[in-house]
């Protein structure tokens, strides 16, 4: 199961790198109310860093969630 999710992981991490290569060009990018010119290279990795930390996050509050559930069952009288 570790090996299968190492091999997905670098399948994953290579085509993001074959992507982010073939896009550099600049673009303009609407956030909010402001304009910015930045390469696509850059947009693409400031997207996947923000899709990593979303999931991450995501991750660790469902841990940390079961865990307070295990927490309540074992305080719980039977």
């Amino acid at each position: 199961m570790r090996t299968a999710r190492l091999v997905v992981l670098v399948i994953v991490v290579i085509l993001l790198a074959i992507i982010i290569i073939q896009n550099r060009e600049p673009v303009k990018t609407h956030f909010l109310l402001a304009t910015v010119e930045m390469p696509h290279i850059l947009l693409l990795l400031i997207t996947a860093a923000a899709g990593f930390v979303a999931g991450l996050m995501a991750a660790l509050l469902s841990e940390r969630k079961k865990a307070r559930q295990e927490k309540r069952e074992q305080q719980q009288p039977q």
